[in-house]
């Protein structure tokens, strides 16, 4: 999904790469002013925040957390698709990918219905999630697992230092036949 997207984004694509410039160009001169917080733990509720709690009850919680490898992969794979979703305006591969409780929660008409504001600004947008392909995020606190319900959840909070605004992002991910799901995808710029 990255080399497609790298490809998509510094390709020979002269429209695409006259968009991209063009977008960069609207960033400077209009600015982002794009600061919404998107909670489909909150979804339907007008709150543009949330809390959760980091502390965990399970006292083998570590013994849990997937490999280095799987955790940065798994925030790799959902940036892209988030990315994807908004520049495309098509939510369903995102929403086909998370897990059965979100789809049991949220329709994709509501998923994608959360995020029309990025999409309605996606010109200014697309730039700066774009960026984030190449780049490493800072995860902050550590990546943890909590048990819910008799279930595993992987909570992972960070940032993307793009410019000019940080993306920050917190992702849950619920296991499900030992597959980490997408359970709960919050974005923001500001």
């Amino acid at each position: 999904m990255r080399t497609l997207i790298s490809k998509l984004l510094f390709g020979r694509n002269n429209q695409l790469n006259g968009l991209i410039a063009l977008a960069i160009v609207a960033i400077i001169a209009l600015g982002c002013t794009c600061g919404k917080n998107f909670d489909f733990a909150n979804l339907g509720k007008n709150s543009n925040s949330t809390s959760v709690d980091s502390s965990s009850d399970d006292a083998d919680g570590d013994e849990k957390l997937p490999s280095k490898e799987l955790l940065d992969a798994l925030v790799a794979e959902t940036t892209a698709d988030f990315n994807y979703a908004i520049t495309l305006n098509d939510f369903s591969k995102m929403y086909e990918k998370a897990s059965s409780d979100f789809q049991n929660t949220y329709t994709e008409a509501e998923f994608k219905n959360s995020f029309k504001e990025f999409v309605n600004k996606k010109r200014v947008i697309i730039p700066i999630l774009s960026k984030t392909v190449t780049m490493d995020p800072e995860l902050s606190p550590d990546p943890y697992v909590r048990t819910e319900n008799d279930l595993d959840i992987l909570v992972v909070k960070g940032k993307y230092a793009t410019k000019p605004v940080p993306m920050t992002f917190e992702y849950e991910y619920v296991k499900r036949n030992d597959e980490w799901k997408l359970l709960k995808l919050i974005v923001k710029l500001v």
